[in-house]
């Protein structure tokens, strides 16, 4: 049985802004974007003007993952939090410090880079939409 994860995240009217941020700072590609606006209209379901330009959906490749993301309508329950993080495996140690002080920018350095037991190069950091990663070089210890 084969089965595949992709870590989906729900912002609150800044999924555009994150899924470019993330574009640039993890080297990624933007697969699609599109917006509750974009879907046709349903009479019976009128949509609020404030949730036009809201993301529905976007997809952004990352190497070989996909990360997912959408917008949370206007007023719902939205509280940005540590209930998933984001690990990456960047093979060279000069990635891995690209992508963390990306990452650093509007963001809080949780545990800085540094050499660890399991890695030449680990750390770990929550961004500016308060989303945390975990950036960590694979060293030669058995996995």
């Amino acid at each position: 049985m084969s089965i595949s994860l992709s870590p989906y995240l729900n912002l609150d009217g800044t999924t555009k802004e994150a899924v470019l941020f993330y574009e640039k700072a993890l080297g990624g590609k933007v697969m699609s974007i599109h917006t509750f606006g974009d879907m046709p209209a349903d009479p019976n379901y009128p949509l609020p003007d404030d949730m036009k330009n809201r993301v529905m959906h976007a997809h952004l490749k990352v190497g070989d993952a996909d990360i997912m993301f959408s917008d949370t309508y206007p007023g719902m329950n939205y509280q940005p939090g540590d209930t998933v993080t984001i690990a990456l495996y960047p093979t060279e140690e000069t990635r891995a410090r690209e992508i963390f002080a990306a990452l650093e920018d509007g963001g809080q350095v949780v545990v800085p880079l540094q050499k660890t037991d399991w890695s030449p190069l680990y750390g770990r950091i929550k961004d500016k939409f308060g989303v945390t990663f975990q950036v960590n070089v694979l060293g030669d210890q058995p996995q």
